[in-house]
């Protein structure tokens, strides 16, 4: 095994040392207990494989959005996603929210129940029942709202010296791009990092993303972390990003669906290992049947466990000589019996597809115009009625 000098220094997220420079991102159904366990299990192998001696743990790995007006009216699903396991360390939990009052109530409760050790703030959600409202990647664009939100959540963190992020898009669209303004503004407000998912919110997930656009935020912004996301399939190609854009550390999602030994790539990578993870569809299968497993004892509930694991299998078996009915069966388990019975009848013995099981993964889609309240490009300043949309905006957003 070859070592060779890191790629990049452990991350510094306020009083937090990563000692592996690259975060899970959040992931709306994904990236809940059972996951988290997973990706840090795997990330931790990287370290331990790359003989590494970071200052701090190794990946920063953050929960599902959480909706602030939910976490303070302690909705049960709100209450449930930000329980973390024994070994979390730091707890991280990402918040949405399009009220400064609201978010920084959320905020003060994660504090106060010493119930989080650093806050992520969503800014970059495309989603339209989000953005129709005004929130995720459509509210950075109302400069005021957006510093007075990031005000906050800072300022009701600060006396737990609980470091508080920011993630982001480039902006609405190419004719509404706030990245630049919003990194400064999250910089002037205390935040101790900011990451930028490198396409607008019209795009969603097309495309390919524009890494030009982190370099361009690293230059903006020079006194705390910048992080980078968007198209990061491979260790490589998180290694090639912090080459041409000079960012700090990166943001991995739908790279690691279905793929949680990511994190042994990753965290091997910037250890200055060559170290990769090319798992048999058996090793496969053995991680995929102990999601299932942690999957139910989160939800403590067998058969909603089961149906949780259901959007992974397609993940886990790309690449992989799996029969359509096969796939469709292992689509429909309701118990992990069914699980075990369907696994038994695959090849097992099948190495790992190389080409065919790398690359895009998860949802693409197409580019879109986005869904905003009405007149909302007029003025970045707000009006009495689009504050009184805004203030609904928490409620139409379900879950947690």
């Amino acid at each position: 095994m070859t070592i060779t000098a890191p790629a990049l220094p452990p991350l510094q997220i306020g009083r937090h040392t990563i000692g592996s420079p690259v975060v899970l991102a959040p992931m709306a159904g994904i990236t809940n207990r059972a996951f988290r366990q997973l990706c840090r299990e795997y990330g931790q192998q990287g370290l331990a494989a790359a003989s590494s001696e970071p200052g701090g743990g190794d990946c920063l790995y953050v929960s599902e959005m959480i909706t602030s007006r939910a976490l303070v009216e302690r909705t049960p699903i709100s209450m449930k996603l930000i329980e973390h396991g024994p070994e979390e360390t730091p707890r991280s939990i990402q918040l949405y929210g399009v009220d400064p009052a609201t978010v920084g109530a959320a905020v003060r409760m994660l504090v106060s129940e010493d119930r989080a050790d650093h806050i992520d703030l969503n800014f970059g959600c495309p989603v339209p029942k989000v953005t129709r409202r005004g929130g995720g990647a459509a509210l950075p664009w109302k400069s005021d709202l957006f510093r007075g939100i990031v005000r906050a959540a800072v300022r009701e963190a600060a006396p737990a010296d609980i470091p508080v992020t920011v993630k982001m898009r480039v902006g609405i669209d190419a004719d509404h791009e706030t990245f630049l303004e919003a990194g400064r503004t999250a910089e002037q407000e205390g935040v101790s990092a900011v990451a930028l998912h490198a396409r607008t919110a019209a795009q969603a997930y097309s495309g390919e993303a524009d890494w030009t656009r982190i370099a361009q935020l690293k230059e903006a912004v020079t006194s705390i972390p910048v992080l980078g996301n968007g198209d990061i399939w491979s260790a490589d190609d998180a290694l090639r990003m912090v080459r041409e854009t000079g960012c700090d550390g990166v943001v991995v999602g739908r790279g690691c669906l279905g793929r949680p030994w990511l994190f042994t790539d990753l965290a091997a990578a910037f250890a200055g290992s060559r170290v990769r993870v090319e798992p048999t569809l058996r090793e496969v299968c053995a991680v995929l049947r102990r999601h299932a497993e942690l999957l139910v004892a989160f939800h403590d509930d067998e058969a909603k466990g089961c149906r949780d694991i259901r959007k992974h299998i397609a993940w886990y078996t790309k690449g992989f000589r799996v029969g359509g009915q096969l796939r469709h069966q292992l689509g429909m388990v309701h118990t992990l019996a069914d699980l075990d019975r369907l696994i038994d009848t695959l090849e097992l013995d099948q190495p790992w597809p190389g080409e065919a099981a790398e690359g895009q993964r998860g949802r693409a889609g197409s580019a879109r115009v986005v869904a905003l309240p009405d007149r909302w490009l007029d003025s970045p300043e707000l009006d009495q009625r689009q504050r009184d949309e805004v203030a609904q905006a928490e409620l139409s957003v379900s879950g947690g």
